[in-house]
């Protein structure tokens, strides 16, 4: 492991720590990343897993490894549904969903090839929270092969940018000869999550609420993964008469509101504009190509990452009082660019080699 590494690691076992004691103390209050719904989803699933034909385990591309669903783990011996493992999100880390349903298709006819009676196929999707279950099944159900007056009739996942939406097991029909179900859950984490490293990378990719660990220490620990991994040397080339970035840029599409949010000077404070994007890359890559401290030094990190949310402000076209207030607001609106895939495509869990091949 290297010297940035080991920071890196460091770092996040602090936010972990944090998330885990907050929770801990939030769970005196009846009230923790495992609810009530979690615990009911969970025996609910182990309940119906042995009787649907697959089981696809969705994994964040971002995370593949700290995103893997403990329940599964437990299931895995006893069930004798073929289990898919299924990175999403993959456009943060892109495969299209079209080439996923292919995929899918083979298996259903090979299913079918060894069982010519079958008519009716079920898959099960299950995995953490907010790691794209219920957007995937009605992208599977848009783009299945089901009539167009028969996709007018049939439901929908509910789909939210914030983790625990999906309050209870949905089955959706996403193609027809053979009728195909896709069963939608709730998000499940375990009951105690014990490395500090997994939770923050959970955290930091909105598995479960920001306020366990706080927005601006998810910023920071975001920061310190974009200068140790020297991420930020990738916007060397941008300048202040650059053109805005096309729309695929990045390969994520841009996302306006209906009106613009402006500040009392009439200035823009719509994040998520080309333009703001753009000041936000440069401002990043100038001061951290231009700070002359150690970056394998916790503390000159730190001073580093206190000078990159100054600089923030005036990208994001912030106030600069009251700062808590501001700190905040650049935290939040980092973190948005950050899982909208704005800041580029990161994977924060180290692969081994001999695992890469493994996962689809």
């Amino acid at each position: 492991m290297t010297k940035n590494e080991s920071l890196l690691l460091l770092m996040a076992k602090k936010v972990g720590n944090a998330v885990k004691k907050m929770a801990g103390e939030e769970k005196k209050k009846k009230w923790s990343w495992y609810t009530p719904l979690m615990a009911a989803a969970s025996d609910a699933i182990s309940r119906r897993i042995s009787s649907v034909d697959f089981v696809l385990d969705l994994r964040d591309a971002r995370i593949p490894l700290s995103s893997e669903c403990e329940l599964l783990k437990r299931l895995s011996s006893s069930s004798s549904s073929r289990r898919i493992v299924v990175l999403n999100k993959v456009d943060l880390a892109s495969r299209s969903y079209v080439k996923f349903l292919n995929f899918l298709q083979g298996q259903v006819r090979a299913l079918r090839k060894s069982e010519p009676e079958r008519h009716t196929i079920t898959m099960m999707l299950v995995g953490i929270p907010n790691v794209g279950k219920s957007a995937l099944a009605n992208s599977l159900h848009q783009i299945g092969r089901i009539s167009a007056a028969e996709k007018g009739k049939l439901k929908h996942a509910v789909v939210s940018p914030l983790p625990g939406e999906t309050k209870g097991i949905c089955s959706l029909k996403v193609a027809s000869h053979p009728n195909i179900y896709v069963l939608d859950t709730p998000g499940i984490l375990p009951p105690q999550i014990i490395d500090a490293d997994v939770c923050a990378k959970l955290a930091l990719t909105g598995a479960f609420n920001d306020s366990l660990a706080g927005e601006k220490a998810l910023a920071e620990f975001l920061l310190a993964v974009l200068n140790l991994s020297y991420e930020y040397q990738k916007w060397e080339k941008l300048s202040t008469d650059a053109p805005p970035p096309s729309r695929t840029d990045d390969n994520v599409a841009l996302h306006h509101g209906s009106f613009e949010n402006r500040n009392s000077k009439g200035v823009s404070t719509d994040h998520t504009k080309d333009c703001v994007v753009l000041s936000v890359r440069k401002s990043l890559f100038e001061v951290a190509s231009s700070f002359r401290g150690n970056l394998q030094d916790e503390d000159e990190l730190l001073r580093l990452i206190q000078a990159e949310f100054v600089v923030l402000r005036e990208a994001f076209n912030l106030p600069t009082k009251p700062e808590e207030e501001t700190d905040h607001k650049v935290a939040v609106k980092l973190l948005n660019l950050f899982r909208t895939g704005r800041l580029g495509h990161h994977t924060l869990d180290s692969i081994p080699i001999n695992l890469e091949n493994d996962l689809p």
